[in-house]
């Protein structure tokens, strides 16, 4: 659980509702819909955040990065020829908080702190994220949430959360049948996510 090979970065800014993590390596965020934990100090328990949304910019604001590969021969060709690129760029993703783990007890609601600045950062993978996603207790916290594409995050949220059971498809049409009921009054909506949960 606290393997280093599997950190994917540190809480640079915090809040009840969200977080941000700087990834360790440029390009190595985790895709959309992933599940992550952080914190798990005896102050804020464990906190769960469904990522939202990545995103790659030079760590001087005041300073755009610059095309650099007319005369390359490839996009890796940039990065070989200038290796500073690595140290001037930074990649980020942002969470949505969905839930924390107090004591034992796992909770699909906002933790009553933010995690700390410099927590870190992991995936949640097998039975965790199987753990996590046996209820859909957590979605209207992330359907209302003020992030744009929050459809297209629940749904591959759902379809990574589905490759953790034996049976994915079971799952999927499970998921889908807790949903309705969520978004009755507006079918358009749950028949978007509902075809992306379509293989």
């Amino acid at each position: 659980m606290t393997d280093k090979n599997h950190r994917l970065g540190e809480v640079i800014e915090a809040s009840t509702t969200e977080f941000t993590s700087q990834s360790y390596d440029l390009y190595g965020a985790p895709p959309l819909g992933t599940l992550v934990r952080c914190g798990g100090g005896s102050e804020t328990g464990v906190v769960y955040g469904i990522v939202f949304e990545v995103a790659t910019r030079s760590l001087d604001s005041t300073r755009r990065p610059i095309a650099r590969g007319r005369d390359e021969d490839s996009e890796a060709a940039i990065y070989e020829e200038n290796p500073q690129l690595n140290r001037l760029l930074s990649t980020e993703f942002r969470a949505q908080t969905v839930g924390h783990r107090d004591d034992e007890t796992l909770r699909r609601w906002l933790a009553p702190l933010p995690p700390r600045i410099h927590s870190f950062v992991h995936p949640c993978h097998g039975d965790e994220l199987r753990e996590f996603a046996g209820s859909l207790e957590f979605v209207p916290i992330l359907l209302s949430a003020p992030t744009a594409a929050t459809d297209d995050v629940l749904a591959s949220f759902l379809r990574r959360a589905s490759e953790s059971y034996p049976d994915p498809e079971s799952f999927l049409i499970q998921a889908g049948r807790q949903l309705t009921p969520l978004l009755g009054d507006q079918l358009q909506r749950l028949n978007n996510i509902l075809r992306r949960l379509s293989p």
